[in-house]
């Protein structure tokens, strides 16, 4: 039992010196960057893929349609 003690003390001290600070440091700095906010080109971004997403819905609506009169039993055929 002392053996995988002892075996395993090693590795935890290595992760408590080396990684749980730098992974704390990136963690709460990701945090402040989500805090700040999206910069002007990302806002104009998010809109342009907003009304992107819109026109892309509408394309689906208006095959739906069509395939609802070309062949109504698609919907079945897939589930």
């Amino acid at each position: 039992m002392s053996d995988v003690v002892g075996i395993l003390i090693a590795p935890i001290i290595i992760f408590m010196i080396f990684v749980a600070p730098i992974w704390l440091i990136m963690h709460y700095r990701s945090k402040k960057q989500v805090g700040q906010g999206l910069n002007e080109n990302e806002i104009v971004e998010l809109h342009e893929l907003a009304r992107k997403a819109e026109i892309l819905g509408e394309r689906v609506k208006t095959l739906e349609s069509i395939l609802d009169v070309e062949a109504p039993d698609w919907r079945n055929k897939n589930a």
